[in-house]
């Protein structure tokens, strides 16, 4: 059995590595990029199944990115989640549109994380490797 793609967007370095790290640990692949033009691009050759971004970045933001996703990409089956410190309503209201979206809060850990990719993809407990 092949493992689960996971895609991480962020153009935060450190956040990428503690996630990327955390993930693979877990057992999955790992795919990442600095922003959402690049998903993009990377999105014609990969299919994940579970795409994790930050909303503030340069290039193309996370908002951005999922509008672009909804639009080039039509019949996606993958969750997204979103990385934000932003709790307003307001900043959520672009998601209206998107199915199987949700948002988590900043700082998230990875154990809440890998906890979440599990619940959606493997309907498993995820263990964390330390």
């Amino acid at each position: 059995m092949s493992r689960k793609r996971i895609m991480i967007i962020d153009d935060h370095l450190p956040v990428i590595r503690v996630l990327k790290l955390g993930i693979e640990g877990a057992g999955y692949s790992v795919d990442t990029a600095s922003n959402g033009s690049e998903c993009l691009v990377m999105l014609c050759d990969r299919h994940p199944d579970f795409l994790v971004t930050d909303i503030d970045m340069p290039r193309m933001s996370g908002d951005e990115l999922c509008k672009a996703i909804v639009k080039q990409f039509p019949d996606r089956k993958f969750p997204i989640v979103v990385l934000t410190s932003r709790t307003e309503l307001e900043h959520r209201d672009w998601t209206r549109d998107i199915d199987n979206l949700t948002f988590m809060e900043k700082p998230v850990s990875v154990r809440r994380l890998l906890s979440h990719i599990g619940q959606l993809l493997d309907a498993r407990p995820v263990e964390l490797v330390e």
